[in-house]
């Protein structure tokens, strides 16, 4: 070693701290020495940290071969090894940097005592920066840790640290970056002259220049088995040059932005507290006893907070500073959506600030695309429903698709949107609500109802595409009046009903908005329940047609739409006997039909005496129901619709079956098939073949029903039609079971079940519970039977009251003990 001047005090030097001297100089990382010195890396550690001081001589005299000492320092090595004699420090001279001694910083902020979940998390950073015994890493280690301000970054990375403390003996360094506030982000500058005194290093040493500094730092870091952890950072430009240049040393990044362009660095991104973590932590903070004695409402508290850590720590401290509250108390606070960021903290520590910290980085910076997020954050907003869908956003927006897009992910990139799946996003809670506090404050009520609007109107031309494809001979078509050049390119009708299967929760919960606004009496609102006719019947969503036609022909009692009247109100019948009101649909299109005859719509007319002439004929008014059937078969040979035509056969057809003539009823049937096939509607011939098999079934033609459906599931098949395939499995079990064949009958109520579960289709899929029980309970299996009713309630209760009345009564009759016979009836249907 060189020659130094004496301290005036000189201090006894340890072998931690003389190691690591000679290793310094030597330019060997511990591992690097390990190798060289034929030891392990943990040995090494060991020896630095201190917690070995009597190493054994062929560690010394391996470690000192490395190490390359003089004989000098090799007798030195060995008698401060053996505890014999004392040695004093080398002081550092400014000629030698790497003879300094070294500081050991431990800057971690405490770990939380409370500390909850995010267990795979915490396994995932250690699974990169802490290393095997003995391995090497051939780069710096670096975890990135993101998400919206809140959701416990912080607490994390702090946790995870505390735990790679022995993998790090040379210390940590901790800095926060200050990214999102409060006051202006900490300059690189700054950050490196924090870390460089950190490690020792005079101020008046430390270069201004960003590039030098970080050169000086990762000389600094250079063999040292050091953790930075940098919080809150900004983007990697702020932490590019802090962070070490060699292996050995690692760094934990938090940032409320997206770091996913930092090199090599392995990305973890935060989502809020399951509900069970929630919980718990709120635990933590208030105690057992409170939580045990108000369970629901402290899961109601975690709902409310978002499952956002730094709300539950808020909203704790506030219940255990006031230890008389109920939790219910602070439940009913938090339930007003619009007070609900007020009781989370009014400071610079609250959820409000932090998120408005988010926005205001965006408002202020130098980028257009910034800017224009933080102005689409209010809107965004303004419509209900779980998620945002990129193209509905454009309308929402008035924007282009792809600029929509590049904001969205933005949002993104900030912790301020979630993308939940490709062109999908969707808000956390509390986010949602400062945004909304920003658009009643930057938004008057009349530009959130034309945001609104802008929505559905988008909605109505993607329903009117879809009922165009699906339905292309609906009368309900020339009545549409908002158009879309920039829609959805659908394939097929499959497709656009698939479209608007993902949205078909979005759009109800908006139509419902609608309805709260000025927008309520518009004539968007029947505009939409008639264009969505077509997905509706495809995909016999009977309730959701109900709800938007109660609503649309509110709206147009204040206006003159006579003929979307009345076409609204046929297809309110249409529910009700799919639900199986047939007395309620028949007084429905009763209305329907003088409505349509008042207005001299010829089209209406017929379409409304071919639905009567089926209900009627359920009624029992087979006389009636006949002269019907028969207005509607002239009307639509007059005005030359085929369709209707085929419409009013099939009604025909089962006229015939009710009054015995099977002949006649057969060859009416043929004839509807027969005009759906000559002009290539196989979805109508499907529909006629099922109509032909309910009428069959109703009148006991077990084996023609089972017949004529086959042919119905073997052309929904070859279209892909899940809907229509359920349906045709359903008759089919209906059909064999009632020949007896209750195992062949159970096969088709299961792959009718599946299809049903794959379409969303509750209704059918609690009537095929309720026929599974029936055939069961007739196959002696009365355990499962009951079984299969209770599903079938708790789905019915939902969504057909009739049927689950009829569920109810069958597992009155199987719990009392009675026999049970399967016999084929009309609710089956």
């Amino acid at each position: 070693m060189r020659e130094v001047t004496a301290l005036s005090e000189p201090s006894v030097l340890t072998l931690s701290e003389l190691l690591r001297t000679f290793r310094t100089r030597a330019g060997l990382t511990q591992a690097a020495l390990a190798e060289k010195a034929g030891l392990s890396e943990q040995a090494i550690s060991v020896l630095e940290r201190g917690t070995r001081s009597r190493p054994r001589m062929d560690t010394i005299s391996g470690l000192s071969k490395a190490l390359d000492l003089t004989p000098a320092e090799a007798d030195q090595f060995l008698a401060v090894a053996r505890g014999k004699g004392t040695h004093p420090r080398p002081p550092a001279t400014t000629s030698d940097p790497a003879a300094e001694a070294v500081p050991t910083p431990w800057q971690l902020p405490p770990a939380a005592p409370d500390f909850t979940g995010r267990a795979a998390q915490i396994d995932a950073i250690l699974s990169v920066l802490r290393s095997p015994e003995g391995a090497g890493r051939p780069a710096v280690a670096i975890v990135t840790v993101t998400g919206m301000g809140g959701i416990g970054k912080t607490t994390l990375a702090v946790q995870a640290a505390h735990k790679l403390a022995d993998s790090y003996p040379d210390g940590n360094l901790y800095l926060n970056l200050r990214g999102y506030g409060p006051g202006p982000s900490m300059t690189t500058s700054d950050a490196q002259r924090q870390l460089l005194r950190s490690l020792g290093l005079a101020s008046d040493s430390i270069p201004d220049d960003v590039d030098e500094a970080a050169a000086l730092l990762r000389s600094q870091l250079a063999g040292r088995r050091v953790l930075l952890l940098l919080d809150n950072a900004t983007d990697v430009a702020q932490i590019l040059p802090l962070l070490p240049g060699s292996a050995g040393a690692a760094a934990i990044i938090t940032s409320r932005g997206s770091l996913v362009n930092l090199p090599g660095a392995r990305q973890i991104r935060l989502d809020a507290l399951s509900e069970s973590e929630a919980v718990e932590l709120i635990t933590g903070v208030i105690g057992q006893d409170r939580v045990a004695a108000e369970p629901e409402a402290t899961e109601t508290l975690a709902k409310y907070s978002g499952r956002l850590p730094l709300a539950i720590r808020l909203i704790g401290g506030r219940l255990a500073t006031r230890p008389t509250w109920p939790i219910r108390h602070f439940v009913d606070l938090l339930e007003d959506e619009g007070r609900r960021l007020d009781s989370l903290g009014s400071d610079e520590t609250g959820v409000r600030a932090s998120i408005a910290s988010s926005v205001h980085s965006l408002e202020t910076s130098d980028r257009d695309l910034d800017r224009e997020a933080a102005q689409a954050l209010p809107l965004l907003s303004i419509p209900d429903g779980a998620d945002l869908l990129t193209a509905v956003v454009a309308r929402l927006l008035d924007l282009p698709a792809r600029r929509t897009g590049t904001i969205l992910e933005r949002l993104v990139d900030l912790s301020l949107l979630e993308s939940v799946a490709p062109e999908r996003y969707r808000f956390h809670d509390l986010i949602r609500a400062y945004a909304r506090e920003l658009a009643e404050q930057t938004l008057t009520a009349a530009e959130r109802d034309e945001a609104l609007a802008r929505v559905l109107r988008f909605y109505i031309a993607v329903a009117w595409a879809c009922q165009a494809i699906t339905h292309p001979g609906s009368p309900r078509l020339p009545l549409a009046t908002i158009h879309d050049d920039h829609l959805p390119v659908f394939r097929d009708g499959e497709e656009s009903l698939r479209w608007l299967d993902d949205e078909q929760r979005n759009l109800m919960d908006r139509f419902r908005q609608a309805n709260e606004t000025s927008l309520s009496g518009s004539a968007l609102i029947p505009e939409l329940a008639l264009a969505m006719f077509g997905y509706h019947e495809a995909r016999r969503r009977w309730n959701e047609m109900s709800e938007l036609g109660e609503g649309a022909l509110v709206a147009t009692q204040h206006r003159r739409l006579d003929a979307t009247t009345a076409w609204l109100q046929h297809d309110s019948a249409i529910p009700e006997a799919e639900n199986g009101d047939v007395a309620t649909a028949v007084d429905r299109i009763t209305t329907a039909l003088a409505m349509f005859r008042k207005i001299g719509d010829l089209i209406g007319e017929a379409r409304c005496c071919s639905s009567l002439a089926y209900l009627v004929g359920l009624l029992g008014r087979l006389d009636e129901a006949l002269e019907y059937a028969e207005e509607a078969l002239r009307l639509s040979r007059l005005i030359k619709d085929t369709t209707l035509e085929g419409v009013s056969l099939t009604a025909v057809g089962g006229l015939y079956d009710r009054s015995g003539d099977y002949v006649s009823a057969d060859q009416a049937f043929a004839d509807a098939v027969a005009l759906a096939e000559q002009t290539g509607d196989r979805r109508s011939a499907s529909k006629r073949y099922i109509n032909a098999a309910l009428s069959h079934l109703r009148v006991g033609r077990f084996e023609d029903a089972a017949l004529t459906v086959t042919e119905s599931l073997r052309i929904s098949g070859l279209l892909g039609d899940l809907t229509a395939q359920s349906e045709a499995h359903h008759l089919l079990a209906l059909a064999i079971a009632s020949l007896g064949d209750y195992g062949q009958a159970r096969g088709h109520v299961g792959a009718g079940l599946q299809l049903a579960r794959r379409r969303r289709d509750a209704i059918r899929e609690g009537r095929l519970y309720l026929e599974l029980a029936r055939i069961d309970a007739a196959d002696g299996k009365r355990r499962e039977a009951i079984d299969n009713l209770r599903r079938a309630i708790a789905i019915l209760n939902a969504t057909s009251a009739v049927q689950a009345a009829d569920a109810r009564a069958l597992l009155a009759e199987l719990e009392s003990g009675r026999p049970f016979t399967y016999t084929f009836t009309a609710h089956s249907l």
